[in-house]
């Protein structure tokens, strides 16, 4: 872990974005790739899904679609444990998700002028799941979940099919308990493509959400504004303030969760007790060298580790908001007295035990969050992802007559004649 120790006058963003900042690693090559399937699939449909399925995940399918025999199959695949876990995972993440809906309102401003907006949830929405190695079933129900609590009608999901040309059973197991119906095995860029551009088999979506790789990511990057998307998602971090009253183990362990996910995943403790920061870093070693992805961790933490000595709770705050970490965990005495400072996290952790982890699967809050200091201008996803609204406007005749003098003038001076006639035909009426 390398340690900065913060000067006197604190570190400008700046200054914390240079030690902090990872690429997205969407590369030229990578942009040139994705864009060449992305045409192949506009333009071949089917043929080239099956072609590049072939190409990337070695399996020939004749059907894209999972067949409900399928799902039933995994269903009695999945340890019962295991499917009891995703139903009360479900169960938590709707009540959240529930307190996020938006109602649609309209209300008297000025006499006879009456205004609001109008929600409503997007009418098809396609999810992406990845596959084969990373395989999340979590990331199904944090991704569906908040679909169907919108109200969106029509839910398509698709995910990598692997060598066998099936799905992993606990992704089919959460999309069942989610209440997902319409699911495919595509994956890659070419699953971003079939999404946002449909083919003769598949009918297109109007936004896509879901994680996936640095072509999937370019893939939601190109299709955007074809489709709406909601995040390029980037490794993941986890950010720790915490000091001597903290255990170390238990930070350190904490830390290592995130770790073990990405090898350009990282890390960073903020603390304003030196002895206690090293007693972490040496837990960390410790333990990293216990766990099974050992050799991800190590390229994690070898690489973007960092450890911020801050002179006052004060500087330490600023550094979580200039970094605007994914997950941040607050583990100082009476931690929710530190709520207010916080202005940039994508998702807040208060106390020893709410441990990150209980917010990747059951504490009820989506874990799809804005990464790589993009939670200093977006946020988790959720319901209002899933819905769209229009303003709406009512005047009366007595209110038209009273501002349609100023719309007209107004208009004039842009030099819009048919907008200031627009006005002057309603006059004699």
């Amino acid at each position: 872990m390398e340690w900065i120790t913060v000067p006197e006058k604190g570190l400008s963003l700046r200054e914390v974005r240079r030690l902090t900042q990872r690429s997205v690693n969407l590369s030229a090559e990578v942009e040139a790739s994705v864009s060449a399937i992305l045409k192949n699939v506009q333009e071949n449909g089917d043929r080239a899904l099956r072609e590049l399925t072939e190409k990337f995940d070695g399996v020939r399918l004749d059907s894209f679609r999972v067949t409900e025999e399928e799902v039933q199959e995994a269903l009695q695949a999945v340890d019962p444990e295991m499917l009891a876990i995703l139903k009360e995972a479900k169960e938590n993440i709707t009540a959240y998700h529930k307190e996020q809906i938006k109602k649609s309102w309209i209300k008297e401003f000025r006499p006879g002028v009456r205004l609001g907006e109008q929600y409503e949830p997007i009418q098809r929405v396609g999810v992406y799941v990845p596959g084969g190695l990373a395989a999340y079933p979590s990331t199904v129900l944090m991704d569906t979940v908040p679909a169907f609590v919108a109200g969106c009608p029509s839910v398509a999901m698709t995910t990598p099919p692997g060598k066998d040309g099936k799905v992993n059973p606990n992704i089919l197991a959460a999309a069942s308990v989610a209440g997902v119906r319409e699911i495919y095995k595509v994956g890659g860029a070419q699953g971003i493509a079939m999404l946002a551009y449909g083919t003769e088999t598949v009918e297109p979506v109007f936004k896509i959400a879901g994680p996936g790789n640095a072509f999937v990511a370019m893939a939601k990057r190109l299709v955007f504004g074809t489709v709406g998307i909601d995040m390029i998602a980037g490794p993941s971090e986890v950010c720790c303030v915490a000091d001597g009253s903290a255990d170390p183990e238990w930070i350190a362990a904490d830390l290592l969760s995130q770790a073990e996910h990405d090898r350009r995943a990282a890390v960073f403790l903020i603390t304003t007790d030196e002895a206690f920061g090293k007693k972490v870093e040496k837990a960390m070693n410790r333990r990293m060298k216990e766990l099974p992805r050992y050799d991800i961790i190590r390229n994690s933490v070898g690489d973007y580790a960092k450890g911020f000595l801050c002179r006052d709770y004060e500087q330490c705050f600023q550094i979580v908001n200039h970094i605007a970490p994914e997950h941040l965990e607050i583990e100082l005495p009476d931690p929710e007295q530190f709520l207010p400072r916080v202005v940039n996290a994508g998702a807040i952790f208060l106390g020893p035990y709410t441990s990150e982890p209980l917010g990747d699967y059951m504490a009820g809050p989506n874990h799809t969050l804005p990464t790589s200091g993009t939670a200093a201008f977006s946020s988790p996803l959720g319901v209002y992802d899933f819905m769209k609204h229009s303003s709406v406007e009512i005047f009366s005749k007595e209110a038209f007559m009273k501002t349609a003098p100023k719309v007209q003038k107004f208009a004039l001076a842009e030099g819009l004649q048919a907008h200031a006639a627009a006005m002057e035909v309603r006059y004699d009426q």
